[in-house]
């Protein structure tokens, strides 16, 4: 049985809008639980929990947003590649900002933050690019 990369794809970026949903509810509820891997023992400071709640909002937003368009039919994507790409931006700029301290970053989970960051936003990327719509010849 073969399916085609375009739907590998879409269920790829599924996958991540749904553990983007995930993850967003755990940092609303418990910020330092998502955090701790990302800054370590900071994550119990106030700064950290606020912000950690922050990024959570913005997970559960672009995850929520991302699962809602990628329901609609193969051929009626709409704007689910704008969703999908939206969130692999995102992970890429976590991605950043991570490479930015990375010497000030928990030194062996700092590597599965910025793997499981860049590969949501390798999949989010192609994923985006193989559901964008054409544009019709003028």
């Amino acid at each position: 049985m073969t399916t085609a990369i375009p739907v590998l794809l879409r269920r790829g970026a599924t996958a991540v809008a749904a553990g983007r949903v995930a993850l967003g509810l755990t940092a609303l509820a418990w910020p330092s639980v998502p955090a701790r891997p990302w800054v370590g023992a900071s994550a119990d400071d106030l700064a950290a929990r606020v912000f950690g709640r922050a990024l959570g909002a913005r997970d559960l937003a672009l995850g929520l947003g991302a699962v809602a368009a990628l329901q609609g039919r193969g051929d009626e994507a709409g704007p689910a590649w704008a969703w999908v790409a939206a969130g692999a931006l995102s992970d890429a700029l976590d991605v950043a900002a991570s490479l930015s301290s990375w010497r000030e970053l928990p030194p062996l989970t700092r590597w599965f933050v910025a793997a499981s960051a860049g590969g949501a936003a390798i999949t989010g990327a192609a994923a985006a690019a193989s559901l964008r719509p054409e544009k019709a010849p003028a």
